[in-house]
């Protein structure tokens, strides 16, 4: 394998470089991926990009993507992860959106695929169930047809940012009778319909990221099902396998190393910099060797992905060592800061307040994001689960 860009793909670098350098709103600069970002922060760089025909990467061309090659694709996240950028939310571009121009009848293309490019329209997800997390084909909202309409009822959680949502892909039940993993439907929804209620769930660092979701006697117009009725399952599946592989965050963490390695260069034991403690740095070590074989997975799913492949099973890979990095990056991060971390609190990162942080500016997120970070070995399906589809569909067993 050939690790060295060509000079086209150099002079793209170069490009995108330039493009964040010059275009990115400066007043998110530092705020990296923090939840409580208003609406409108969250999508300023999506709409910038959308305006630039660079908000999906992944996405064909004819149907606004950029028509990059799987490098250039590569490139792109680096550069965004070296920048600390906000990137457009997964739930529009990632995950809905090839689900309708892939399912999608071509009416629902034209109404939604260019308010996902423009990032006018937000979305949410609506999968999981009090009762139907890791196990989503136990989902009990049910959606019954009534002439045009169908009539959907139940509960969903765990709806990220639902709160800003214009739209939801929700997963209901429309025939009770079917085994699991049949009799569902992928319905789209306009999150200002009469009898749908949001409600904020508060997490351990006090932001309002995640809600649940209430669908009483919501009235959907049949044309928002996605492909066929009762074969939602599908749809759902293929939509977790973009998730997944986008979860795997592999620029993000090699910038989450840089900035542990800087941390160790400044925090010291007795007088000696951190990062010359064999113990702990070996740890890092540990860490950045993993990473790399996660990289060259990352760039092997990519070249797939380039010669026409979707992603399947070797996504759910991506996730669990993704996530298991990302963790323990966070772990060490925060071991990094030591009694920084602790007097943890809400404000210290200098929004909306006058009180200056304990300990240095690099140690006001270490304990949010340790916390918030747990999450990821759960969602997007919990790594257990990854762990079986592996076996199943990757070793046969």
């Amino acid at each position: 394998m050939n690790l060295d860009f060509t000079p086209e793909e150099t002079a793209f670098r170069d490009e995108v470089r330039a493009f964040i350098r010059e275009n990115y709103p400066k007043e998110l600069t530092g705020t990296g991926t923090r939840e409580d970002l208003t609406r409108e922060q969250f999508l300023a760089w999506h709409k910038i990009l959308g305006k630039k025909g660079w908000s999906a990467p992944a996405w064909p061309k004819k149907y606004g993507g950029t028509g990059w090659t799987s490098t250039q694709r590569y490139i792109w996240s680096e550069e965004n992860a070296r920048m600390d950028t906000i990137m457009p939310l997964p739930f529009s571009v990632s995950m809905v959106g090839p689900v309708i121009y892939t399912f999608g009848s071509e009416e629902q293309k034209a109404k939604h695929l260019p308010g996902i490019l423009s990032g006018e329209v937000w979305w949410c997800q609506g999968y999981s169930e009090p009762g139907a997390g890791s196990d989503l084909a136990s989902v009990k909202t049910t959606a019954v047809r009534d002439g045009d309409h169908y009539v959907i009822n139940g509960q969903k959680t765990w709806t990220t940012l639902a709160q800003h949502a214009d739209w939801g892909f929700f997963l209901c039940r429309t025939d009770p009778s079917a085994k699991s993993q049949e009799g569902i439907s992928f319905i789209l929804v306009d999150m200002k319909t009469p009898g749908i209620e949001v409600r904020p769930i508060k997490l351990i660092d006090g932001t309002h990221e995640v809600n649940e979701t209430w669908l009483t006697d919501v009235r959907v117009p049949v044309g928002n099902l996605v492909g066929k009725e009762n074969e939602g399952w599908t749809y759902a599946k293929f939509l977790l396998a973009h998730e997944r592989s986008g979860i795997a965050g592999v620029a993000r963490s090699k910038r989450g190393i840089e900035r542990l390695r800087d941390i160790a260069s400044t925090e010291t034991i007795d007088g000696t910099p951190l990062i010359l403690n064999g113990d702990f740095s070996r740890k890092i070590s540990q860490l950045e060797i993993d990473l790399t074989a996660l990289e060259f997975t990352e760039l092997r799913t990519l070249a797939s992905e380039a010669a026409g492949k979707g992603p399947g099973p070797e996504s759910s890979i991506l996730k669990i060592k993704g996530t298991e990095i990302q963790q323990r990056l966070t772990e060490l991060t925060l071991e990094a800061v030591g009694n920084y971390g602790a007097p943890y609190a809400r404000g210290m990162d200098g929004h909306g307040v006058n009180d200056f942080g304990v300990g240095p500016e690099y140690a006001n997120f270490a304990a949010d994001t340790y916390f918030n970070m747990r999450k990821t070995s759960i969602y997007g399906g919990s790594n257990e689960i990854q762990r079986n589809i592996i076996t199943k569909m990757i070793l046969g067993l």
